[in-house]
């Protein structure tokens, strides 16, 4: 069953993605970067205002940048990008994060995984399906759109096409592992990706005004993406007058 996730940056935004019928509340900083580290402060004071009426995620920036989850915060997952980890073991450095105890590590690919100079996505894939029950979540890490030669910011579609976002998560599902996407997507690319059945859409820009990721998040949009969301699950639900 596919769920939303939407990246708030304070607990008044978590407060309205909730209202929204966001299943997932996720905790991060867009101006630090597509997986940017809020500050402590804000990662505990967002868990407090959830208080447990929803998971709460946390984005904890990339791997080598050695950054942990804020002591006593109980967060129930916690990821990291692996730009700049091919020639650091980043399988290595990601086992060790999925052994510990506390919120659960979530395996991130980056679709373009080129331009953000981090391990080839196949092969973050296949680490992710060797390990049952774990969490794999597909993000685009450039969110410029000089790389493509676009006159916007680019999706995950722009880099990964449907049929092999369809078949990977049907790949991660028959390996038993969840998986998220993300990646600037918006009404138009769930439309797109319903096929793929992912366990979350995980979204920052689509639920905030004018789908801006940097501005504030919108209770409507969060709702009309949850309703969108739901359709898909539930086509026969939508009629024809």
């Amino acid at each position: 069953m596919t769920a939303l996730l939407v990246s708030v940056r304070s607990p008044q935004e978590a407060e309205i993605a909730l209202s929204g019928g966001a299943a997932v509340i996720d905790v991060k900083e867009p101006a630090r970067g597509p997986l940017g580290r809020a500050d402590d402060a804000v990662i505990a004071a967002v868990v407090g205002a959830v208080a447990k009426r929803r998971p709460v995620s946390a984005a904890l920036g990339e791997l080598t940048d050695g950054a942990t989850a804020p002591a006593g915060t109980p967060l129930t997952f916690v990821k990291w990008g692996l730009v700049g980890s091919t020639r650091q073991g980043w399988r290595q450095l990601l086992t060790e994060r999925l052994r510990q105890p506390g919120p659960r590590a979530v395996i991130v690919a980056y679709a373009d995984w080129q331009c953000a100079a981090a391990p080839p996505i196949g092969e973050v894939v296949s680490f992710a399906c060797e390990r049952p029950g774990n969490i794999l979540l597909i993000d685009t890490h450039c969110k410029d759109a000089a790389p493509l030669s676009l006159r916007r910011r680019p999706t995950l579609l722009d880099w990964l096409p449907d049929d092999d976002v369809i078949a990977t998560c049907r790949r991660c599902h028959a390996a038993g592992v969840s998986i998220a996407l993300a990646g600037s997507l918006g009404p138009a690319e769930i439309e797109r990706l319903r096929a793929a059945g992912p366990d979350w859409f995980a979204v920052r820009g689509a639920a905030c005004e004018d789908n801006e990721r940097g501005g504030a998040i919108q209770f409507d949009k969060v709702r009309a993406l949850v309703k969108l969301i739901t359709q898909a699950r539930h086509p026969q639900a939508t009629s024809v007058d």
